[in-house]
């Protein structure tokens, strides 16, 4: 008997992740998300407060989860940028390799160009470079001006690859800025999400970098609501930061500052990139809807881009289930 009840206590103790609370005011286990998820915790709980640190998270299955009434309590934010950091991809105040990540009810901040000049050289500053594979992010705020958001896959061999994908999905998520502000290569899942522009001469929702035809790479953004601040007049959906750029925006609400044309050219070794890209839309809303400017998906092309196809691969990984 008593070696069936010590084996069901290391059964359970495997089975149960070892959780932590941080928090600010000593109150928790830890005072900083740093030096929680070094202790080897996978679950972090974060009580409400402003965390200003840089993360780099390696680990597989880590868990943020913010404890406040909504993602506004929780603030996580550093203030690198491409010009201190050396480079965009340095820049980023979080940045998680690590699979099966998963953050629900925060903020993810890079504040560096809320006290600075946005035209000032090096201004690019990333909140969150994520590259794990089967990410899950739930009502979280991304917040910053340039690059925000860097949705990327795990690594490429070489500008014309191969690449190894990497699966993320953003559920009701907050994110922000004005140029380019989620960018990068990851297969990636925008579910009723809010994408908002701030005032800048032209803005670029997207700079999707697929690198060739047959990577699995591309960003769909589902029941999404565009929204643009005062000074955000001329606002384009994105522009192919690669030549193979894949981007798709199924049953979305767009505002009147959208330019009808929707997409923005990006010439590459002096040659256009729209033709090779994949930019299309279905059933878009609102005034900058332009179905007569834009490629338009049939039903069924639609249903190619649905959520449990998209990011199922051969593992058949549904993150709704992902909680």
């Amino acid at each position: 008997m008593r070696a069936l009840l010590l084996l069901t206590a290391i059964a359970s103790a495997f089975a149960q992740p070892k959780a932590v609370t941080v928090a600010g005011d000593s109150s928790g286990d830890f005072t900083t998300v740093g030096a929680a998820i070094e202790s080897g915790a996978k679950v972090i709980r974060i009580k409400p407060g402003t965390y200003r640190e840089l993360l780099n998270i390696t680990q597989k299955g880590i868990q943020l989860r913010g404890a406040g009434t909504g993602p506004q309590d929780v603030v996580l934010t550093y203030d690198n940028s491409a010009g201190t950091a050396g480079g965009t991809t340095k820049s980023a105040s979080i940045t998680v390799s690590g699979d099966d990540f998963y953050a629900e009810n925060l903020t993810m901040e890079n504040s560096f160009s809320r006290t600075r000049p946005l035209k000032q050289e090096g201004s690019q500053a990333v909140a969150l470079k994520i590259t794990g594979d089967r990410a899950v992010f739930r009502r979280v705020r991304f917040l910053g001006y340039q690059d925000t958001l860097y949705a990327n896959s795990r690594r490429c061999e070489s500008e014309k690859g191969p690449c190894e994908p990497a699966r993320q999905y953003f559920s009701e998520c907050y994110i922000e800025g004005n140029v380019d502000f989620i960018f990068g290569d990851a297969l990636a899942f925008f579910d009723r999400c809010e994408i908002h522009a701030l005032a800048h001469s032209v803005i670029m929702l997207t700079a999707q970098s697929r690198h060739y035809a047959e990577e699995k790479s591309g960003y769909v953004f589902d029941h999404c609501r565009i929204t643009a601040e005062k000074g955000a007049d001329r606002v384009y959906l994105g522009r192919p930061w690669r030549a193979y750029s894949t981007v798709v925006f199924l049953n979305t609400e767009m505002p009147a500052q959208l330019d009808p044309e929707g997409w923005h050219e990006w010439e590459h070794d002096g040659k256009p990139s729209l033709p090779t890209s994949f930019y299309a839309e279905y059933r878009s809303q609102g005034p900058g809807a332009h179905p007569e400017s834009r490629k338009q998906l049939t039903a069924a092309e639609a249903a190619g881009f649905a959520l449990k196809t998209f990011l199922a691969g051969d593992d058949h990984w549904d993150p709704t289930q992902v909680h």
